[in-house]
């Protein structure tokens, strides 16, 4: 496919047909992504293939706990798990709640399943003495996560960022082995898309970029 057309059509696949996701086919997508930048090319990235449905299922259920709240924060009016505006949801209020979860009922039958975690004992994190969330580290992580969605896009397959798992990290990389350092950035549910979205909605370049300062005219044609 031509390159604009696939960064304009990869979108968050959440359903998948029964059609498995070969290893060669795996490969051929990482060895794609893997040209992805990272700082001082230190490429501290690794991926775990998971397809025990075992262990997806007790991912899963890792998983739910962070959306919980994720749900019911979002049904109050909230920015979920946001780390400027405080939440008034209280951890009893939450145990209350029943939401459906199909993504996440689903996910030990999904094709494939890739943990994608970077080593936080060689990337820069330039953020690291400001008071607030550091978000520096991401750099050298999600290019490559990203690039995985494009070069599955250009295969005819598809998957989503999931990052609910990071809320329980310490429970998931005892079940994956991981060990302290190497921080989880996405659990990414790959397969053959029940249905290609071609026409994604997305902001106008003028709504988000502007000239010189934050408060600068837009930047436009």
């Amino acid at each position: 496919m031509e390159l604009t057309e696939v960064m304009r059509t990869t979108f968050a696949c959440r359903e998948f047909t029964d059609e498995p996701v070969p290893d060669d086919v795996i490969y051929r997508i990482l060895d794609v992504a893997r040209f992805a930048p990272t700082g001082g090319n230190r490429q501290g990235q690794r991926v775990i293939v998971v397809r025990d449905p075992d262990v997806r299922r007790d991912l899963a259920d890792l998983c739910r706990p962070g959306m919980l709240r994720y749900m019911v924060q979002n049904q109050r009016g909230e920015a979920p798990w946001n780390t400027i505006v405080p939440s008034t949801v209280e951890d009893d209020q939450i145990a209350g709640w029943r939401v459906a979860s199909p993504f996440f009922d689903a996910l030990p039958t999904v094709p494939v399943v890739l943990i994608v975690a970077v080593d936080l004992s060689v990337v820069a994190s330039f953020d690291k003495e400001l008071d607030r969330i550091g978000v520096i580290s991401g750099g050298s992580v999600y290019p490559f996560v990203q690039n995985i969605l494009l070069a599955a896009r250009n295969l005819g397959y598809g998957g989503v960022i999931t990052t609910s798992i990071a809320s329980r990290e310490p429970e998931a990389q005892q079940i994956l082995g991981l060990p302290r350092h190497m921080a989880i950035a996405a659990l990414i549910p790959l397969g053959r898309p029940k249905r290609q979205l071609t026409k994604l909605r997305r902001r106008e370049v003028e709504q988000f970029t502007t000239l010189e300062r934050f408060d600068g005219p837009p930047l436009t044609t």
